[in-house]
């Protein structure tokens, strides 16, 4: 099935998410992180000691951790682990519980004197919807790696307000009131050879997002508060409504795996051309106020085309994007693309 996280041997996928409320708080806490664990017992022998990996940045207000490991040419070839997080820059501190845990399972780069595990991560903004002072910690994310490395290699990686989606939205022209909610979604697209590209989206975009098909918006920014119609958001901005000043960062946040064999240079490529998935789906992309970035993460040995890869990428970043709407629902006041 297309719909859904492909399993990658190698990889695990684990979420963690607060959606409580502290004690006299009026509202819900909504905010997670969404960690990729390298699984070397499960991978090949070839990527034993982590996954090749590369990311294509595109947007114009990126929070991020650890990016420069990812360009070709650095001493670190390969990471352990990935990180996904809602609370703007606060939710960098996840990535440190990550490598807590990674250290205690004795993964990482072996520097002779201990072993360095490598964890790039990014955040997107979710601080307007729920509780801001809720951010992703070092806890919660030693929680998410614990559970990505306690999962199954046939569970489905769930979808919608978990994760880094859990406080998620798009179309925010407006502001929150008439944004729409969105999260987590994933795809996978197979090749010849038993090939398979799995992407995942924390879908937090700026911009209204079209069906994959037909262009139809599908969610973003409403006419009304609670209305079931949208503004069109490049059409607003192109006809002169836009919006100045710091109000709320956001990101599209994808990551696409595969199972093919890849250099850093071909995953840099392979991040490169899926990002046209989100240029094709998310309107408009890669703007000012979005931190948008494409990972790329290579884990087997399968040989296949990486124009071909890249293809079937972008097409899996498309239609994750989409279930990112699609598969969220209603809370805090944001209602869902169903509503």
């Amino acid at each position: 099935m297309p719909a859904g996280f492909g399993p990658i041997a190698g990889l695990k996928i684990g979420h963690a998410q607060d959606t409580s409320a502290a004690l006299g708080a009026s509202s819900l806490a909504l905010t997670g992180c969404t960690v990729l664990l390298h699984d070397a017992a499960d991978a090949p022998a070839s990527v034993a000691e982590g996954m090749v990996a590369a990311c294509d940045v595109r947007g114009g207000a990126v929070g991020e951790h650890e990016l420069e490991t990812l360009r070709p040419g650095h001493l670190v070839e390969r990471i352990h682990a990935l990180v996904l997080a809602g609370g703007s820059a606060f939710g960098l501190d996840a990535a440190s519980g990550v490598m807590r845990w990674c250290e205690e399972h004795g993964i990482g780069f072996d520097t002779g004197v201990a072993r360095v595990p490598i964890v790039p991560a990014a955040i997107l903004f979710d601080l307007r919807l729920g509780d801001p002072k809720r951010r992703p910690d070092a806890a919660m994310g030693y929680a998410a790696a614990k559970a990505a490395a306690q999962s199954k290699a046939d569970a489905a990686v769930a979808e919608g307000n978990v994760g880094a989606g859990t406080g998620a939205s798009v179309g925010k022209l407006f502001g929150i009131k008439r944004a729409t909610k969105a999260g987590i979604g994933c795809w996978t697209e197979g090749l010849p050879g038993r090939v398979r590209v799995a992407a995942l989206a924390a879908v937090n975009a700026f911009g209204d997002i079209r069906d994959a098909d037909s262009g139809r918006i599908i969610a973003g920014a409403r006419k009304a508060r609670g209305s079931r119609e949208f503004v069109d958001v490049a059409a607003a901005m192109r006809r002169g409504t836009v919006r100045k000043g710091f109000t709320d960062p956001n990101t599209v946040l994808v990551v696409v795996a595969t199972n093919a064999a890849l250099t850093r240079i071909e995953a840099q490529r392979l991040a490169m051309m899926a990002s046209a998935g989100m240029a094709r789906v998310v309107s408009p992309a890669h703007t000012m106020f979005d931190g948008d970035i494409v990972f790329a993460l290579s884990i087997g040995e399968a040989q296949t085309d990486i124009n071909a890869l890249g293809a079937a990428a972008a097409e899996a970043v498309a239609r994750a994007i989409v279930r990112g709407v699609t598969e969220a629902r209603s809370v805090g006041g944001v209602l869902d693309s169903r509503s």
